[in-house]
């Protein structure tokens, strides 16, 4: 209780929330189109490769467009750039209720809901800035829950579409995503000193380096599989098993809650036992359940092993952030972005590759086991960096200090 009563003291804890609801309604808006992928494709009638597809055209705008609004946050703050973002979200919500009535009209709108899934460069630089390191995991985990706006968007919307149709889904969205527009507007403020006007070229420096690459990857393995399979796993539910398109959008639901419900804690185990050990755990968790999934088996059995390897993916999440402000506090909103933008490319290929393979093979087994062997590489990268390359920093850190 003291320490909390310590957290609630230091930093800003009305900018911390506003972070959040920024970030979960804009996640619930990004999820939209996976949400309502079953009722989009049966209209036009779509094959497996072409519904990964659908279902990852915003991840692939929010990739490309996190690095620039980190950018933008780090040179202009974070306030002014989410207020921005959120309208422009909300004209794109517009579009999607009033005119997306053609298969391109709906990409359109897939990639320029990408602006909602960059708000996570955004969101998370403006809580980060107000908090010391030794709460930098808790309070980018508490940022970073926001991506539990995906559940709203699973839970709610194929049941909305049922019933109004989903171009009405997009209208509706707008409710939520004002009242975080109006929370963010009078309750956000920018930690001050930290913006800075630099020359662009001093913002891109930090992204050149060996750890933000790296960090990139780690990323686009974590957040990479969570959205990426979340997109997918309403398409897979009813295809593989002939689940209703109702009950696709609970079934991914459960397995998403705990995924964003843990963040935070993986930022606090690794605040605690450190972001490497998590992570390696993670990996580990992650690599066997997807071995378990690849065998396809009864909803029964299949549908907890999805929530726990969501679980373990969100706790990445969680990790991965942690290390990220303690290597790069300065540039963190550039960072973000950068890496965020790893992030949502993973996400993008992870649906793709899953449509593309069963499209082939003519099932989601093969997917499902490259997958597990891209997670176990990336583990065994990991431990080699930290073993080879950060152990040996750290020392010459610590030789570096007992000369002085």
């Amino acid at each position: 209780m003291k320490k909390f009563r310590e957290f609630l003291s230091i930093g800003h804890f009305p900018s911390l929330v506003s972070s959040f609801l920024y970030f979960d309604f804009s996640f619930m808006v990004w999820m939209l189109l996976a949400a309502l992928g079953v009722f989009i494709s049966e209209e036009f009638k779509l094959g497996p490769a072409q519904k990964g597809m659908l279902v990852s055209v915003p991840l692939l705008g929010g990739t490309l467009l996190r690095i620039p609004m980190g950018l933008l946050s780090d040179r202009y703050g974070s306030k002014i750039v989410g207020l921005c973002g959120m309208g422009v979200t909300m004209l794109t919500l517009l579009l999607g209720w009033k005119f997306a009535h053609t298969l391109p009209e709906v990409v359109l709108v897939g990639l320029l809901l990408g602006t909602a899934g960059a708000s996570f460069a955004v969101a998370l630089p403006l809580a980060s800035r107000w908090y010391p390191k030794e709460y930098q995991g808790l309070v980018m985990g508490i940022a970073g829950a926001g991506n539990s706006g995906s559940v709203i968007a699973t839970f709610f919307a194929p049941d909305l579409a049922r019933n109004f149709g989903w171009h009405a889904v997009f209208g509706l969205a707008l409710i939520p995503l004002a009242f975080a527009f109006v929370f963010f507007l009078f309750f956000a403020k920018d930690c001050p000193g930290t913006i800075s006007k630099k020359p662009l070229k001093q913002y891109l420096v930090p992204i050149k380096s060996r750890d933000a690459l790296f960090f990139c990857l780690l990323y686009s393995v974590t957040f990479g599989g969570f959205v990426g399979i979340a997109s997918f796993l309403p398409i897979f539910f009813h295809d593989q098993y002939g689940v209703d398109k109702v009950t696709t959008g609970f079934y991914t639901s459960y397995c998403i809650l705990g995924a964003s419900l843990v963040r935070p804690i993986g930022g606090y185990l690794s605040d605690k036992f450190g972001g490497v050990t998590v992570l390696l755990g993670v990996f580990a968790g992650v690599a066997s359940c997807l071995i378990a999934v690849s065998w396809l088996p009864s909803v029964g059995i299949i549908l907890p092993t999805f929530i726990t390897l969501m679980i373990f993916l969100g706790l990445g999440n969680g990790s991965v952030f942690q290390l990220v402000p303690l290597r790069f506090s300065k540039e963190i909103g550039i960072i973000t972005g950068f890496i965020g933008a790893f992030g949502g490319l993973g996400g993008f290929f992870v649906p793709n590759l899953l449509g593309s393979l069963k499209a082939i093979s003519g099932t989601f087994s093969v997917g499902f086991v490259v997958l597990s062997v891209v997670v176990a590489l990336s583990a065994f990268l990991l431990f080699l960096m930290n073993t080879y390359v950060w152990e040996k920093n750290r020392k010459n850190e610590s030789l570096e200090l007992e000369s002085a």
